[in-house]
């Protein structure tokens, strides 16, 4: 690879706005605002809305999604209704 064509991979802090919950990583994002981390240095800032502290799949607050009920509510609006004829060719 040519150095002029590299991206800029370099430290970076993602920070989950709905947790607080901040890491340091590396990567290529861009971002206007910056942070001074644990070490004392000041690194780049990207706010992310989700991460794995806050997903509720990782959390254990993942929605349980009531399938017997969607059916009988189904089976209430649809159940009695015969199926569209369909022409004869």
């Amino acid at each position: 690879m040519t150095k002029d064509k590299d991206s800029n991979y370099r430290p970076v802090v993602f920070r989950d706005r709905s947790a607080g919950y901040a890491f340091l990583t590396r990567s290529t994002a861009e971002s206007d605002q910056t942070i001074e981390w644990d070490d004392g240095e000041t690194y780049p800032l990207v706010e992310v809305e989700i991460s794995s502290e806050s997903h509720p799949f990782n959390t254990g607050r993942a929605r349980v999604v009531d399938s017997e009920g969607q059916v009988a509510k189904f089976e209430r609006r649809y159940g009695d209704q015969a199926p569209p004829a369909t022409p004869e060719a």
